[in-house]
C-alpha cells in the first residue's frame, strides 16, 4: 500500500502530464492507452524517433495516431505510409473523420485529394518519389509514420522503406510500426545509426488471448496442455495427447485400426464452453473420415465446418485458402448446401447495400463481374476476398464483415498484410502454399501473423486459432508453428536503375555509395562479418597449433604433405577416369544389345543369366530381360561393375507377349537350354573394349610425385603418420578458414559492389558518363580506373529518374528507341502492359497475334531489346530484368478500343479485378511517360489519351475507401 506522499507525488505526475500533448491526446481516446503504447508517445514527445514492434491487433497504430497529433500541435506537416492503397485509403477515412476533411489528404499514384494538406496519408513508393523528386509538398513536414514497417522485407516492392528512410531529411521524426519480429532491436540499432537517437518498443502481449485448435471430424480438439491463457505457446509445448494419439492412428495400417477408442477433446471445457454437444464418433470413424483411401484425403465440407464453428459460438471466422480459386470454390459449396447465416433483418440489409453498390457499376458489366452469385453470397452472410475480385466488390466485403453483417470471408493471405478485418476465430485448411513454382510450408512468422486476425479487441474476451486437420499432418508440427513467434526482419535492399541515376544526380557517386553502405541490408551483412571475422580469428589460432603439431625435425612436413595430398589427388583423378571410361562402354554395350542376346548380370543385383527382349536408346540404355525364374527386368549402367559380354542368341518371336507369365517361363527355358548348348552369339554382338586408354602423361606425372615423394627426408620420419595426422587436420581448417575469408569478401560493401554493377550498365548505355569524359570515350566500357570516380547523367539518365518501376532501365530503353512514339493511344494502352504486367504461370501462354502492324513491331522491338539489356546484365553479373509479358496486351488493345468487359475479356484467363488492377497500374506508367522531362508534348498528349481510353466503366469506379494493389495466389 502506498504511503500518503507516494500518492502525492503521482497526483503530482499525473497533473503534469495532463498538461503535455500526450495527456491532451490521452483525453480524447475513448480507452485507457497500454503502458507500451504510453511509452512509444513519450519518446515522440521527447524528440527521438521510435520502433514499435507489436502483434496484430494490439494497437500500435495509435503511436502513429499520436505523431500526427504532435505535428498539427508544432504546427507542421505528417505524413502516414502504408504498404498498399488499401490500407492508405482506409486510413485516410480514419484521420478525415478525426481532424476533417479539409486537413486531410490522400496520395496513392493513381488518387490525388488535398495533397498539399497538413496530414497526408499515401503508399510508400510516393514518398520516395517524392524524396527523389525534392518535392514542394516535404516542405515543414515533421513526423513520417512507416505503418507496417516490416514489409521492408518483401522481395519485389521491400527495398522502398529503406529508400525513404535514409532520405528523409534529419529534422523529420520517424515512427515506425512493426509487427512482432524477433530482430526488433537490431532493426532500432541500424535506425539508431541512420536517423539519430531512435527508442525501441516491443510488446509480445497479446490484449485478447489467443487459444490454439485443431479440427478434426469438425470436432474441435484444444492443440495444447494446458490451464493458461494465451502465452501458454511460448512457455507450454505439451501437445495434447489425445491429437497425437488420433494422428498416430491415423498412420496406422487399416488392418491395425479398431475402434473404441473416443475422439473427444478435454480441455478446458470447465473454464469455457463445451466443445462436445454433438455426439463423437469414434476413434476409427473420425480417422477414416478424413483420411480417406490412399488415392486421396475426402472433399472438406466448409459448410459442415461453419456450423461446426457456429455450434460453438465462434464466428465471425476468417477462412484462409492460399488459392484464390480455393476461396471462390468455397463460397460455392457453402451456397450450394443452402448456408445461411445471417437474421432476416441482416439479410435485408445487405440486399440494399449491394443494390446500391450494383447501380454504381456499368449493368452491361454486371453479369460477367459474378454479380448475382457474389450478391447471393453476401446476404447468407459469406463472402470471398482476394485480389482477384473487383475492387468495390472487395471494398464491400470488408465494410459489411467490419458491421458484423458477414459471419464467414474465404480470404488469400494477402489479408494479413494490414487491412483492417479483425475476426473472432482465424481458420488455416492446410499449412503450405504454392509459391509459384512448388509447394512450401508456412513459416512460424507467417502463421503468426495470418492467427493473428483471431480476437477483436473491445468485443471478444478471446481469439481463437483453428487448424484443420488433414492426412499425414501432424499435431506436433502445428504446435512447432503456434509455439515459436521467430519473424525475423531481413532486408531485401538492392540499387535499382532508378535509384543509380536518382543517387548520383543527387549526391554524386561517391557519396551515393557512402549513403548504399548505410543501408538496413549491409548493417546486417556487417554485424554478419563481424561474427565471421571472429570466427577466422579462432580458426587460425587452430591453425597456428596444428603446425606446431605436424613439424618435423628432419624437414618441412607441410610440403611433404603437399606432395603426399597430389599424389592421392592424382589416384583419384586416374581412378575417376577410368570410371568414366567403363561407364562409357556399358552405356555402349547396353544401347547395342539385340532382342535374343544373352548375358550375365553380376554387381548388386545378381541376376544372373538374362535374355534381352527390349532394347534401350543409347541416352538412357535400360534394356529389358528375362531372368532364367522368368521374371521380367529392367536393368541399367548401375548394374555393372564390367562391361557385359553377349554369351548366346536365341531367335525370339516378331512381339513376344512378355507380360504374359506362361510365354515368360517358356523363353527363360529356352534361354536355359542356349546356355547349356553354348550358341554362338549372333554375328556382331557387341563386345567389351579391350581395355581402356591409357593417359600416359597422368601416369608419368604420378609416377614423378611417387618419387618426389620418397625422396622427401620426412617420408623416413619415424613420427610420419602422427604428424600426417595433424596435417590432415591442418589442410581441413586451412579449407574452411578460406571459404570463409571468402564470403566475408563478398559480404564487406556488397551493396556497393552491385551498385557498381549497376552504375556499369548505364554508363554502357549511356545515362552516366565520367565526369573526367575527355580521357574516356563514350562508348567504350567502363575502365577500371573510373572505379572509384564520380560520374554526371545524362540526358537519357534524367529521363529514367522519373520512370519507377521492375522494368525502369526496359521502359526507358524503348523510349529512346522511339518504339512507344510511333503507336496510336490505343496501341499504347495495349503495349503498356509490356512495361508492368507478370503473369501468373497459369495464365502464361503462347505469343497472341496483335491487332496492327505498328503493335506487331513495337513488340519484336521490345523483346529484342530486353534480349540486348538482359546480356548486358549478366555481362556485369546482375540478374536480368523481368522479361516483357504479352498476355495482358490483347485484353487492354480491346478495351481501349471501347470493347465490353465480357468482350475484352472474352479469350483470356484473367478475372475482373485482376484486369482492373493491371489497369490502374498501366494507368500509373503512362502518367510518369507523359511527365517525363524529354518527352515530347504530342507524346504527353498521346499518353494521357490512353489513359481515358483506359479509365472508363469499371476501371473508373474509384471509391476512396478501396484501391488495392496486393497480389496473392
Amino acid at each position: 500500500m502506498s504511503t500518503p506522499a507516494e500518492r502525492y507525488a503521482e497526483s503530482r505526475r499525473r497533473s503534469a502530464e495532463a498538461k503535455t500533448q500526450l495527456g491532451m491526446f490521452k483525453a480524447q481516446q475513448a480507452f485507457d492507452l497500454d503502458e507500451f503504447q504510453l511509452e512509444a508517445c513519450r519518446h515522440l514527445e521527447a524528440g527521438k524517433a521510435v520502433l514499435v514492434a507489436a502483434p496484430t491487433g494490439a494497437g500500435k497504430t495509435i503511436v502513429g495516431e499520436f505523431a500526427v497529433h504532435l505535428a498539427l500541435a508544432q504546427g507542421k506537416k505528417a505524413f502516414y505510409t502504408t504498404p498498399i492503397k488499401a490500407l492508405s485509403n482506409q486510413k485516410f477515412q480514419e484521420l478525415r473523420q478525426e481532424y476533417g476533411a479539409e486537413r486531410v489528404g490522400l496520395l496513392t499514384g493513381d488518387t490525388s485529394i488535398n495533397s498539399e494538406a497538413d496530414v497526408v496519408v499515401m503508399t510508400t513508393e510516393v514518398l520516395r518519389n517524392m524524396l527523389y523528386q525534392d518535392s514542394a509538398t516535404l516542405a515543414e513536414l515533421g513526423f513520417v509514420v512507416m505503418d507496417e514497417v516490416h514489409y521492408l522485407a518483401d522481395r519485389f516492392r521491400g527495398a522502398v522503406w529503406e529508400e525513404v528512410i535514409i532520405h528523409l531529411p534529419e529534422s523529420v521524426q520517424l515512427a515506425a510500426l512493426s509487427a512482432t519480429v524477433s530482430n526488433a532491436e537490431e532493426f532500432g540499432a541500424w535506425l539508431d545509426t541512420v536517423r539519430g537517437e531512435t527508442a525501441v518498443v516491443v510488446s509480445e502481449h497479446r490484449p485478447v488471448p489467443l487459444w490454439q485448435h485443431m479440427m478434426v471430424d469438425y470436432q474441435l480438439h484444444d492443440l495444447f496442455v494446458s490451464t493458461e491463457q494465451e502465452d501458454h505457446a511460448a512457455t507450454n509445448t505439451l501437445v495434447n495427447p489425445e491429437l497425437q494419439r488420433l494422428a498416430h492412428y491415423a498412420q496406422a495400417p487399416v488392418s491395425r485400426r479398431s475402434g473404441g477408442h473416443r475422439g473427444r477433446g478435454r480441455g478446458r471445457r470447465d473454464q469455457r464452453r463445451d466443445y462436445g454437444r454433438s455426439n463423437h464418433r469414434s476413434g476409427s470413424a473420425e480417422v477414416s473420415r478424413l483420411s480417406g483411401s490412399p488415392r486421396g484425403a475426402p472433399r472438406l465440407s466448409r459448410p459442415r465446418m461453419i456450423r461446426a464453428l457456429d455450434r460453438d459460438g465462434l464466428l465471425p471466422c476468417i477462412a484462409f485458402i492460399f488459392s484464390r480459386a480455393g476461396c471462390e470454390a468455397a463460397v460455392e459449396q457453402c451456397l450450394h448446401h443452402g448456408l445461411q447465416l445471417t437474421s432476416r433483418g441482416e439479410a435485408a440489409e445487405i440486399a440494399s447495400r449491394v443494390e446500391e453498390m450494383g447501380w454504381e457499376l456499368p449493368a452491361e458489366d454486371l453479369s460477367v463481374l459474378g454479380f448475382d452469385s457474389f450478391r447471393e453470397a453476401l446476404i447468407n452472410g459469406i463472402a470471398a476476398h482476394h485480389a482477384g475480385m473487383l475492387p468495390p466488390f472487395k471494398e464491400l466485403v470488408e465494410n459489411l464483415y467490419a458491421e458484423g453483417l458477414l459471419k464467414v470471408v474465404f480470404a488469400t493471405e494477402t489479408l494479413a498484410l494490414g487491412i483492417n478485418m479483425p475476426a473472432r476465430t482465424v481458420v488455416l485448411e492446410k499449412l503450405d502454399k504454392f509459391d509459384g513454382e512448388s509447394h512450401q510450408d508456412i513459416t512460424p512468422g507467417e502463421y503468426t501473423q495470418l492467427t493473428g486476425r483471431a480476437g477483436r479487441r473491445g468485443i471478444d474476451v478471446e481469439g481463437h486459432a483453428v487448424v484443420v486437420w488433414q492426412p499425414g499432418m501432424d499435431p506436433r508440427q502445428v504446435a512447432g508453428l503456434a509455439s515459436k513467434r521467430t519473424y525475423p526482419l531481413n532486408s531485401s535492399f538492392s540499387p535499382s536503375y532508378n535509384m543509380a541515376v536518382n543517387l548520383t544526380a543527387q549526391f554524386g557517386r561517391r557519396r551515393a555509395r557512402t549513403i548504399l553502405e548505410s543501408s538496413f541490408a549491409q548493417f546486417q551483412a556487417d554485424r554478419g562479418v563481424v561474427g565471421m571475422a571472429r570466427d577466422v580469428a579462432k580458426r587460425e589460432s587452430s591453425l597456428r597449433g596444428y603446425q606446431e603439431s605436424m613439424a618435423c625435425h628432419l624437414g618441412d612436413f607441410q610440403e611433404y604433405f603437399q606432395l603426399r595430398r597430389a599424389v592421392n589427388e592424382q589416384q583419384k583423378d586416374q581412378a575417376k577416369s577410368r570410371n568414366r571410361q567403363r561407364r562409357r562402354e556399358v552405356i555402349r554395350v547396353l544401347a547395342s544389345l539385340e532382342p535374343g542376346d544373352v548375358i550375365e548380370v553380376g554387381g548388386r543385383r545378381r541376376l544372373g543369366h538374362c535374355l534381352v527382349v527390349h532394347t534401350a536408346p543409347e541416352h538412357d540404355p535400360r534394356p529389358g530381360v528375362i531372368t532364367e525364374d522368368g521374371r521380367l527386368r529392367n536393368i541399367s549402367v548401375e548394374d555393372f561393375s564390367q562391361p557385359p559380354e553377349v554369351t548366346a542368341s536365341i531367335r525370339l518371336p516378331r512381339k513376344p507377349q512378355v507380360k504374359v507369365p506362361k510365354i515368360r517361363r517358356d523363353l527363360a527355358s529356352s534361354m536355359r537350354s542356349a546356355l547349356r548348348e553354348r550358341t554362338p552369339p549372333r554375328k556382331n554382338a557387341p563386345q567389351p573394349g579391350f581395355g581402356y586408354e591409357n593417359d600416359d602423361a597422368g601416369e608419368q606425372s604420378l609416377e614423378n610425385l611417387e618419387s618426389a615423394l620418397r625422396k622427401h627426408p620426412c617420408h623416413s620420419c619415424s613420427d610420419r603418420e602422427n604428424h600426417a595426422r595433424w596435417a590432415e587436420r591442418w589442410w581441413k581448417l586451412h579449407r574452411e578458414t578460406e571459404q570463409l575469408k571468402a564470403s566475408i569478401d563478398r559480404k564487406t560493401g556488397s551493396i556497393a559492389k552491385t551498385f557498381d554493377r549497376v552504375c556499369g550498365v548505364l554508363f554502357d548505355l549511356g545515362h552516366l558518363q565520367a565526369a573526367e569524359a575527355e580521357h574516356v570515350p563514350q562508348a567504350a566500357p567502363l575502365p577500371e580506373e573510373f572505379h572509384a570516380e564520380e560520374f554526371l547523367v545524362t540526358e537519357r539518365g534524367q529521363r529514367l529518374r522519373r520512370i519507377y518501376g521492375e522494368r525502369d532501365l526496359f521502359t526507358e530503353l524503348l523510349m529512346e528507341r522511339g518504339v512507344l512514339a510511333q503507336l496510336s493511344a490505343e496501341e499504347l494502352a495495349a503495349f503498356s502492359t509490356l512495361l508492368v504486367y507478370q503473369a501468373k504461370r497459369e495464365d502464361e501462354g503462347a505469343m497472341p497475334q496483335m491487332p496492327t502492324k505498328k503493335l506487331t513491331q513495337a513488340v519484336r522491338t521490345a523483346l529484342e531489346v530486353h534480349t540486348e539489356l538482359e546480356t548486358l546484365e549478366k555481362r556485369h553479373h546482375l540478374e536480368p530484368t523481368d522479361a516483357p509479358e504479352l498476355g495482358l496486351s490483347l485484353p487492354m488493345y480491346y478495351w481501349a478500343s471501347g470493347a465490353s468487359l465480357r468482350a475484352a475479356l472474352e479469350e483470356s484467363p484473367l478475372a475482373a479485378g485482376d484486369f482492373v488492377r493491371w489497369a490502374k497500374q498501366c494507368i500509373d506508367v503512362l502518367d510518369q511517360l507523359s511527365a517525363v522531362p524529354t518527352a515530347s508534348a504530342k507524346f504527353a498528349n498521346r499518353c494521357q489519351e490512353a489513359v481515358d481510353l483506359i479509365a472508363r466503366g469499371v476501371v473508373s469506379y474509384s471509391s476512396v475507401a478501396y484501391q488495392s494493389v496486393e497480389e496473392d495466389q
